[in-house]
């Protein structure tokens, strides 16, 4: 699979640092990640946290979930979850 290279890497990198410190099996927000490369200016960057999720999906890394159940983050909408891959 290609990834799509667009995501912005401080995002990429957050997202990774975030489910490493995390339990197996444990999921993050998109906007933890945006909280911590944003700041107080993290909303701004909730698609583009979201982007970097489709990234990774991509890259095989992670699984988005919404309600437990493995979705498309570029259709889904409201509140997603990111979980590494088994």
């Amino acid at each position: 699979m290609t990834p799509s290279s667009g995501a912005d890497p401080r995002l990429v990198a957050s997202i990774r640092e975030l489910l490493a410190a995390r339990d197996a099996g444990k999921t993050i927000c998109p906007s933890e990640a945006a909280r911590a490369v944003g700041g107080d200016e993290w909303r701004d960057l909730m698609q583009p946290a979201r982007d970097a999720a489709h990234e990774l999906v991509e890259r095989g890394e992670v699984d988005v979930t919404q309600k437990g159940e493995v979705v498309d983050v570029t259709t889904a909408r409201g509140p997603v979850r990111i979980r590494r891959r088994p």
